[in-house]
C-alpha cells in the first residue's frame, strides 16, 4: 500500500512591500491628493488630508494582496482611448501607474440592478478597499470609466464622503459644472448626484471613499429617483 502524499506547501501570503506596482499606486495617489488644489474650502481640503492619512496607514500596515481574476465589462473597450487621453494632463505619472497593473483590474457594476443602456457604458475598479486587491478597510480608492455620452443616474452614498479626479475626458455634475482633466468633485454623505459625460470622448475617473468601517464593508449602491422640482 502506497503512502499518503504529503500536504501541499501553503502558498506564502502576498503583501504589498511584494506587489511594487501596487505600493506605486498607492504613493501616487497619496501624491495627487497632496497636491490637488481645494479651491478655499475647508471641507474639500479636511477631505484630501483624510484620504492621504489613510492611504498612509495602508501603506503602513503593508496588507494582503488578493489575487484576482480580471474582468472586463463592455465599457473597458474604450478604456485604452481613456489612458492615452489622460497622458495628455498634469497627472500624466498617474496613468502610467494605472497602465502598469491594467490587466489586473476586475471591472464590476456594483448594482444589482443596472438600468437598461448602462452596462454598455459604465464599469468601475476597486482598487483598495474590502474588496479590492489591495485589501483594507481604511478607504476605498478605485477607478470608475464612462463611455461617450453616458449618463449615470441620480444616486448617493449612506455614511460616505466621496470625492472623483477626473483622469481624462469631460463630465458634469447635477449639470452644475464641467469637470475637465485635473478637477476634484466632492460629495458629502447622502448628496444625490447624477453624472453625465461628453459626447465624443470617454471618461476616467479616480475616486476616493471614506467612512466608518462597517459603511466601507456594507456600502449598498442603489439609483435613487431625483426629487421633483416643486412648482
Amino acid at each position: 500500500m502506497s503512502e499518503p502524499l504529503p500536504d501541499p506547501a501553503p502558498v506564502p501570503l502576498l503583501r504589498l512591500s511584494d506587489r511594487p506596482d501596487w505600493r506605486y499606486l498607492l504613493r501616487d495617489f497619496y501624491e495627487l491628493y497632496r497636491h490637488l488644489p481645494a479651491g478655499g474650502s475647508a471641507k474639500i481640503r479636511a477631505h484630501q488630508r483624510g484620504v492621504r492619512e489613510r492611504i498612509a496607514k495602508v501603506i503602513k500596515a503593508n496588507p494582503p494582496i488578493a489575487d484576482l481574476p480580471p474582468m472586463e465589462k463592455p465599457v473597458t473597450k474604450h478604456f485604452r482611448r481613456a489612458l492615452d487621453q489622460g497622458r495628455e494632463a498634469q497627472h500624466a505619472a498617474f496613468i502610467r501607474t494605472i497602465d502598469a497593473v491594467h490587466e489586473r483590474l476586475q471591472w464590476q457594476y456594483g448594482y444589482e440592478k443596472v438600468p437598461r443602456g448602462l452596462e454598455q457604458k459604465y464599469a468601475y475598479a476597486e482598487l483598495v478597499g474590502p474588496t479590492g486587491p489591495v485589501v483594507t478597510n481604511e478607504v476605498i480608492l478605485g477607478l470608475v470609466l464612462f463611455a461617450p455620452g453616458c449618463t449615470y443616474p441620480a444616486h448617493a452614498h449612506d455614511g460616505i464622503t466621496e470625492s472623483y479626479l477626473c483622469l481624462s475626458g469631460a463630465v458634469s455634475e447635477n449639470d452644475q459644472g464641467v469637470y475637465a482633466p485635473g478637477s476634484l468633485i466632492f460629495n458629502q454623505p447622502g448628496q444625490l448626484h447624477r453624472i453625465t459625460v461628453a459626447d465624443h470622448e470617454p471618461s476616467l475617473l479616480a475616486y476616493a471613499w471614506m467612512g466608518a468601517t462597517e459603511k466601507l464593508a456594507n456600502q449598498k449602491m442603489v439609483f435613487s429617483r431625483a426629487p421633483k422640482t416643486p412648482r
